[in-house]
């Protein structure tokens, strides 16, 4: 059962006046009206009581006595003070906005660093991610709220960490390390330098490849007609294939056995392949943090056979035009587009975000 609060009543602020004319403290107030001592001392407090004989800043105290009568004339002039008005207001044009941008994946933060930077001389359209969430909590129960909390991403109150179980993939020898990739790599100065995954469904029976560009973030979703190394070695192919020489540079893994055709990828495609420590995720912490937003597609225990590669790029798009923090609130698809030396290309998809 929780907590209960209520004003001090008008006959509470007299007893409270009466006690302390006769010398009682805060904590005996408290213990004659059943309340904390910390709501005496803070009611003593703001209407400007002091304790006789102590000196503040230097000097003695103006006001030592508590009075009742003008106490509770305070409690019920601040009680009729105007509320500040809420900024985010539900049927205002803003709020309409950002219930389309969730409907198109965004989330809260993204929402508010976006209209910061497409509204930056508008102050009054800007809201943070804190508003957003309390808008959308603060609203009646009902179909709407409902509606609204679907959209977004994750909504449980409490995030379980992941149990990393037992290893039971086995491990390939003599794999390229992560700490043999080139400096240009590791810093994300450039495009073309790649993170992959498998993301597996249901009894881990099927499987959709991710990939994840360092630099622009932008995203390729591969189907996988199965979890095997020869099904990662023509998917990965495939996606890799209508990319120019300069965007496949270099590819970081986990150990997984799906990757055990690398040589032949390698070969195929021209990328230099390098491999993550084991139990090591942080290694590849762009391609891990997508894979936990892609659950909110592909969702865990679910068949992933299910979804045709025109569902996944669809997916793919969805992501590719959220902005993202480390771009400045810029998407994938407007960075990779740059990358690939179509400014024109990237401008138009930078010019969608306000549809």
């Amino acid at each position: 059962m929780g907590q209960h609060y209520s004003h001090l009543s008008s006959e509470e602020r007299g007893a409270i006046m009466v006690a302390k004319a006769g010398g009682a403290s805060a904590r005996e107030i408290a213990g004659l009206l059943g309340r904390s001592a910390s709501t005496i001392s803070r009611e003593l407090k703001r209407n400007g009581y002091r304790e006789p004989g102590r000196r503040h800043n230097g000097r003695p105290p103006k006001v030592q006595r508590y009075d009742a009568t003008q106490a509770g004339r305070r409690a019920r002039r601040l009680a009729r003070k105007a509320r500040r008005r809420r900024k985010l207001a539900v049927g205002t044009w803003l709020w309409w906005q950002i219930q389309r941008w969730l409907g198109k994946g965004f989330s809260p933060q993204q929402i508010s660093c976006t209209l910061r930077r497409q509204y930056p001389d508008r102050p009054d359209l800007h809201v943070s991610h804190e508003t957003i969430y309390t808008a959308i909590y603060a609203m009646p129960r009902g179909a709407l709220r409902q509606g609204l909390v679907a959209l977004l991403r994750q909504h449980k109150r409490v995030r379980m960490p992941r149990s990393r179980g037992v290893e039971r993939r086995g491990r390939m020898a003599d794999l390229p390390s992560i700490h043999d990739r080139p400096d240009e790599a590791n810093e994300r100065l450039l495009p073309g330098h790649w993170e992959g995954d498998f993301i597996k469904g249901a009894r881990n029976q099927s499987a959709v490849g991710v990939l994840v560009d360092r630099r622009t973030l932008f995203l390729k979703l591969v189907k996988m007609r199965g979890c095997t190394a020869h099904e990662a070695l023509k998917g990965f192919e495939r996606a890799f294939a209508p990319l120019p020489v300069s965007l496949r540079k270099t590819l970081t893994y986990d150990q997984g056995k799906e990757m055990a055709l690398y040589k032949t990828l390698s070969k195929r495609t021209g990328l230099s392949i390098y491999f993550a420590d084991p139990h090591s995720p942080w290694q590849r912490g762009i391609c891990e943090n997508t894979n936990g937003l892609l659950r909110q597609y592909l969702p865990r225990g679910t068949d992933l056979s299910l979804h045709t590669q025109q569902q996944l790029d669809a997916v793919a798009r969805k992501m590719n035009t959220r902005p993202r923090a480390t771009l400045d609130y810029h998407c994938p698809a407007e960075m990779f587009m740059r990358a690939l030396g179509r400014p024109d290309l990237a401008q138009k998809i930078d010019d969608a975000l306000l549809d």
